[in-house]
């Protein structure tokens, strides 16, 4: 029976390999802490964080993220650690909410490892403080128990971590919130909250598919509305950032899928349908049936590797046992203590693989069947649904920017779906450095490569808005990026030639920061009919290259308005460079960086996903060998804006 506990309870744990399982309405740092008998930490070596998320007996996330996973053996702790402490905290310098009264109250859970919960803490009554020591477990005359603390903290980590003895609190906290920056900015962004109404899927253990084979729901993303077009210009809200949410998308929750699955023989998962998922439309349905088979890859392999963890401790830790002993260490006894150890660790592995591999060929077949179902914004330049383009009436809800996939299985690849319009810019990373595929390239082959997938992009966002709707601008000051822009340029779709040379930086730069500032005035004042005729309140896309070649101070500060200010009014970055070029202004520079998602020219395993934190190898999106799909999607795009 599960224990709830109030501020100052403690709980008899009855087994020491745990899960302990925090749920937030916001994204969190998770932590812990290892103290002796009177609570104090030692040194940073005594904490594992985002920065450091290993210690033996101990995993905590590597991001910060809603939702928590923390792994804990408390067998596998050093005899001096007599506590471990839970902490959370909110991240700094993300633009997110400053205090835990903001928020709605985290909920913690220790659960064992089949996810039965154990204890569960729900931390009310929080106000102005940023971090918290959630729970401890600690030992009591050789037995484990949990109890709930709800220490709060209004000056934030620092001020938690001073208070357990650890004399270097305030550097180890700043390093802590600058690795959860670095892990957000390279974060995958997570698929949008549930609407009301629609039921609670996975707490505490994902949405893992069912036996039958089928997922649960997804959380749906906001539905269509099935009146009033889609307007250029957004309206100012209540507060907050500006609203760009499609206005024919319902905010009710969706309904089911429908029952189209064929039915499954005795003992055998049902087949895989495309559209197995909620919402008002096949295009939605698809779009959580992807969310969908992301979260169950990630879940499932990290369920994979923490077995195989186990099963290596576990040896590790009967060797041990055995070998203490001096009279084990020579003959035949440590030699039959090695064998069985290992024939339990092989056996352990060989299991966990079996699963996953049965997990994996469900997703497999899953994979088989919706690629072919996809939308021309979901689908990959290889799909045949691009030889019958036609223009769109209105925006579909996502696009496909690239493919994502874990060594556990290359082949099985998940669609990269970012929301449309765009929340963040992109940048394509065509620095040597940047992977290992990336090293092995010849630098100029390299940068034409990226300026090239910076094209792919481009066409595919003037493919899936509607005509007019969606303008490109072109900075490349060297004119080293004419070839690759020649698909661009020679189809008309660009709203006018590439600006080349220093002197065509500024015009372009002050033409589109201009923008922002009336739109911004306009949307404040609610006298958005007083803009200027001329102004066009389509989305824009602003390609830079080769930055910082042709920027001056004033030009690269307006550059930064731009990533900060232009998503939320509808001006986006698309950003092909190299960050080591642009080394000589330092610091003032991360801002920029940390507000585009990184993506490369070539496959690395740089992005993480949002439940788990596992690094995915990012591959972009290829041309098939031949193949003039790209021109002719152009040429439609073109046609439709002139007529």
């Amino acid at each position: 029976m599960t224990a709830e506990l109030v501020r100052g309870q403690n709980h008899t744990l009855p087994q020491t390999r745990l899960e302990i399982r925090v749920s937030a309405g916001t994204p969190v740092v998770a932590g812990a802490t290892l103290g002796d008998e009177n609570g104090t930490v030692h040194g940073t070596e005594w904490i594992a964080h985002p920065g450091s998320p290993q210690l033996p007996g101990l995993e905590v996330s590597r991001q910060a993220a809603a939702d928590h996973r923390l792994a804990v053996d408390l067998d596998a702790l050093s005899a001096s650690v007599h506590r471990v402490t839970v902490l959370l905290a909110l991240p700094t310098g993300v633009g997110g909410p400053a205090r835990f009264g903001a928020v709605s109250a985290p909920f913690v859970a220790v659960t064992g490892l089949e996810g039965t919960e154990i204890a569960t803490f729900t931390l009310t009554g929080l106000d102005t403080e940023s971090a918290v020591a959630a729970l401890e477990l600690y030992r009591r005359q050789g037995a484990w128990k949990v109890r709930a603390v709800g220490q709060g903290y209004a000056g934030g980590l620092a001020a938690m971590l001073a208070d357990q003895g650890l004399a270097q609190a305030a550097e180890l906290a700043r390093s802590i919130q600058d690795a959860v920056a670095r892990g957000m900015a390279r974060s995958v962004a997570p698929p949008p909250p549930r609407t009301p109404g629609a039921d609670r899927v996975g707490h505490g253990t994902g949405s893992v598919p069912s036996s039958d084979g089928h997922r649960p729901p997804v959380p749906p993303p906001p539905a269509a509305q099935p009146s009033e077009p889609t307007t250029p210009l957004p309206t100012a809200g209540t507060g907050g950032p500006i609203d760009y949410t499609h206005p024919r998308r319902r905010t009710s929750a969706p309904p089911p899928p429908p029952p189209t699955a064929p039915p499954a023989e005795p003992g055998r998962p049902a087949r895989p349908v495309a559209g197995d998922a909620t919402g008002w439309s096949m295009e939605e349905r698809l779009y959580n049936q992807i969310w969908g088979m992301f979260e169950d890859l990630a879940r499932t392999t990290a369920a994979y590797r923490s077995a195989v963890d186990f099963a290596e401790s576990r040896m590790d830790q009967e060797l041990d046992r055995t070998l203490s002993d001096p009279r084990n260490r020579i003959g035949g006894a440590g030699d039959r203590a090695r064998e069985q150890a290992r024939a339990k660790r092989d056996e352990l592995t060989a299991r966990a693989r079996e699963v996953l591999d049965r997990d994996l060929a469900q997703l497999a077949a899953e994979s088989a069947v919706v690629e072919p179902a996809l939308p021309a914004a979901f689908a990959g330049w290889d799909n045949p649904v691009w030889h019958a383009y036609r223009v769109p009436m209105e925006i579909p809800m996502a696009l496909r920017i690239g493919d994502l996939h874990l060594p556990e299985n290359t082949g099985l690849r998940i669609p990269l779906l970012v929301r449309l319009p765009l929340e963040r810019g992109l940048w394509i990373d065509s620095s040597r450095t940047a992977s290992e595929a990336a090293s092995l390239m010849d630098t100029a082959r390299l940068h034409h490569l990226a300026m090239e997938n910076a094209v792919a992009h481009a066409a595919r966002l003037l493919a899936v808005y509607p005509a007019g709707e969606f303008s490109v601008h072109v900075i490349d000051p060297a004119g080293s990026a004419a070839g690759a822009l020649a698909p661009l340029v020679g189809s008309g779709a660009l709203a006018g030639p590439p600006a080349t040379g220093a002197g065509g930086v500024a015009p372009v730069l002050a033409q589109l920061t201009r923008r922002v500032d009336l739109v911004q005035m306009a949307i404040r004042a609610g006298a958005s009919d007083s803009l200027p005729p001329d102004l066009d309140l389509g989305q824009q896309l602003l390609i830079v290259n080769d930055f910082p070649h042709g920027f001056d101070d004033r030009s690269v500060t307006q550059l930064r308005y731009l990533a900060d200010e232009g998503p939320s009014v509808g001006v986006h970055l698309l950003m092909v460079a190299d960050r080591a070029d642009a080394s000589a202004y330092g610091p003032v520079l991360d801002p920029l960086w940390r507000s585009l998602l990184r993506i490369t020219p070539v496959a690395d395993d740089h992005l993480a996903d949002p439940w788990v934190g596992h690094a995915w190898t990012y591959e972009p999106l290829r041309m098939p060998p031949g193949s003039r799909v790209l021109e002719q999607v152009l040429a439609k795009v073109a046609a439709a804006r002139r007529s």
